[in-house]
């Protein structure tokens, strides 16, 4: 393992742990994270798939929830415990070191926010990478998609909100699926690499057991014509002053 110490946000507020042998959080991570929908009255989240905790710490400081990180990937996982306790936050965050299929009968029922930044790929659809970890962590090998929001769904209490990140390709898989476990999708924005380019992410988000309405966001863009990030991307990382 060749671990790394990272600034997770463009202020010297939280550090986290990596391993550059594996696959390292994204911007996919940290979009989604700004994102989901949060209120002052969420009290717990749990995060899917959560890696060496991205998310979990992200969220750590736009609410005040315990917030409970699942990870299949034992290398992921203790990198993940590793940035908790680097950041004193080991009191709201618990990382869980578990496959996420039926992880609800360990973990409980009654969570107000369900986030999951997913293996976006098919087994069979693309190349698997040789290296088994970056496979799981890119390839449904482990859990399907049928499989992560099933388990979202059972999860959440009624109306809790469940948050992902994913490719546009899939989209109306996602939306059956979500339906399929009486999660109503509420809104979706489309994330481009810039102006004139085709979406290459989705954000979107939905309620359990809410009525249908699905607002369209205005997009994302992630650079400017001159190949460097957004306002809104630098907003997303604390990199504006």
């Amino acid at each position: 393992m060749a671990l790394l110490e990272h600034e997770l946000l463009g202020i010297p507020l939280l550090k986290i742990y990596q391993d550059s042998d594996a696959f390292s959080f994204s911007l996919d991570s940290m979009i989604l994270s700004d994102f989901v929908s949060i209120t002052k009255r969420v009290k717990n989240i749990c995060d899917l798939c959560t890696g060496n905790a991205p998310i979990p710490l992200y969220l750590s400081q736009r609410c005040d929830a315990n917030i409970v990180g699942v990870e299949v990937q034992e290398e992921s996982f203790k990198l993940a415990e590793m940035s908790v306790d680097k950041n004193n936050l080991s009191s709201r965050i618990k990382i869980i070191h578990s496959n996420l299929i039926n992880v609800s009968k360990e973990i409980g029922h009654n969570f107000d926010i369900v986030t999951v930044n997913p293996p976006y790929f098919k087994v069979g659809c693309n190349n698997i990478n040789p290296n088994d970890r970056k496979a799981i962590a890119r390839h449904e090998i482990l859990a399907t998609l049928d499989d992560i929001i099933k388990e979202s769904s059972s999860l959440l209490n009624s109306h809790g909100v469940f948050a992902m990140v994913h490719r546009p390709d899939r989209l109306l898989e996602i939306l059956d699926c979500m339906r399929k476990y009486r999660i109503e999708p509420k809104r979706l924005r489309l994330c481009y690499p810039k102006i004139g380019s085709e979406c290459n992410n989705i954000l979107i988000e939905g309620v359990k057991d809410g009525a249908p309405s699905l607002r369209i966001l205005e997009p994302l863009y992630i650079y400017n014509s001159d190949n460097k990030w957004t306002e809104e991307v630098l907003k997303i990382y604390n990199l504006t002053r």
